[in-house]
């Protein structure tokens, strides 16, 4: 299950992304926003975070009309480790080194077709372990 929420801002590319990715056997999880009315993006990202955090979803995308915002929000949530990316390498490398569980993305940089290649490769990607894993455990221990 795949966590997704966005602000206003990103509305329309996470209603693609969720099509795209349900379209490709991934069911998600809406955490909204539904409408294009003006609200804030903590009060969908948070949400989202704590639901891949607390292990009801595998991963998650949280989308506002930077990344910038969704990201930090998510972030504040412990156990998530969310990425910005606006490319495919970004995402790889995120999913490689950092076990990144929740993606971010900008709607107002990045188009839908770049969007969808971006969550395939950080879908699709796996943690390599190994020297990385102690890095993710010293940022781990700063959550305690």
């Amino acid at each position: 299950m795949i966590a997704i929420a966005c602000d206003h801002g990103a509305l329309t590319l996470k209603n693609h992304l969720k099509a795209y990715l349900e379209g490709k056997g991934f069911p998600c999880r809406d955490f909204g926003t539904f409408t294009p009315d003006s609200c804030d993006y903590p009060d969908f990202a948070v949400p989202a975070a704590r639901a891949v955090a607390g292990g009801e979803c595998e991963r998650g995308i949280v989308l506002c009309t930077t990344g910038i915002g969704a990201s930090i929000a998510a972030n504040k949530v412990p156990g998530v480790r969310c990425a910005l990316c606006r490319e495919p390498w970004s995402a790889e490398m995120t999913r490689r080194h950092n076990d990144a569980n929740v993606l971010a993305l900008g709607a107002g940089a990045t188009g839908p077709n770049l969007a969808e290649r971006i969550v395939d490769v950080f879908l699709s990607t796996e943690f390599e372990g190994g020297r990385h894993q102690r890095r993710i455990d010293k940022i781990s221990a700063l959550e305690k």
